[in-house]
């Protein structure tokens, strides 16, 4: 299957994973567990884990024996392993889970299935894994509005340039609905949709404009591939609709979000 765009900018490592997209990340991971009942006594794995956002809030929950974590990056599977001993860390993809069937209470896939090539092959792989009554549950950014500093990179970047490849129009399941019907067309039951809001606070502009170079992401691929007039354009740009602030500033994030339990 050919990868979906964007997948491949995440071969990145984890420092830089956490200063461009880690600060979101694991703000949703604590809603994101509380969504999908996670509690003591369960067995969880996250699938496409990262560095581990998702894998912390986990291994808080049910200490890292009862943790399992896959993604295809090496870089990503090595900064997990070394943050979270006693983790199960192994490299895998989505659809392909290197885990035996009905091993785990709970399979959670946080800002994943829209950059899986096989969508549906990996929300039925995640409900292999899980027992019969489990939970299985995903969630992407709404990229259309929800998610403030990404909407804000690409409309900077549009205005730069109209056929910038803006996520809005590029990714998937970032739209009502869509992860729900994702759900169900694998046969899960009691899918219930959600949104999760969170926030980060940057020092400066200067703080969110090397996050955007360190080339991280679809955004961070495509900023750093402009040459360097585009890319003082598109930093005013940023500057401006943000109203020039001289200090601190703070950007929301919402994503839409799924849950559902496997046949019994």
């Amino acid at each position: 299957m050919e990868p979906v765009p964007g997948a491949r900018s995440f071969e990145a490592d984890g420092e830089a994973y956490d200063a461009f997209m880690g600060r979101y990340s694991r703000a949703l991971a604590v809603p994101f567990a509380d969504a999908a009942g996670v509690a003591a006594g369960q067995r969880a794995v996250d699938v496409g884990c990262g560095p581990g956002a998702l894998t912390r809030v986990l291994v808080e929950r049910l200490g890292p024996s009862a943790v399992a974590a896959v993604d295809p990056s090496e870089p990503f599977v090595r900064a997990c392993a070394e943050r979270f001993p006693g983790v199960d860390v192994r490299r895998g993809r989505a659809e392909s889970l290197p885990l035996p069937g009905a091993d785990r209470d709970v399979a959670l896939a946080q800002l994943v299935l829209h950059f899986v090539s096989d969508p549906a092959g990996a929300v039925s792989e995640m409900a292999r894994v899980v027992r019969p009554g489990g939970v299985v549950g995903a969630c992407v950014w709404d990229f259309a509005e929800g998610m403030q500093m990404l909407r804000l990179y690409w409309d900077a970047a549009l205005a730069a340039d109209p056929t910038a490849p803006d996520e809005a129009r590029t990714l998937r399941f970032g739209r009502p609905g869509e992860i729900p019907a994702l759900l169900e067309a694998a046969g899960l039951l009691e899918v219930e949709e959600s949104t999760l809001t969170v926030e980060s606070t940057y020092r400066d502009v200067d703080e969110l404009w090397s996050a955007l170079l360190l080339g991280v992401g679809p955004a961070g691929s495509h900023c750093v591939s402009l040459p360097a007039t585009a890319q003082h354009r598109v930093r005013r740009e940023i500057e401006a609709r943000l109203g020039r602030p001289s200090g601190p500033f703070t950007l929301s994030a919402t994503a839409r979000c799924a849950v559902g339990r496997t046949p019994s």
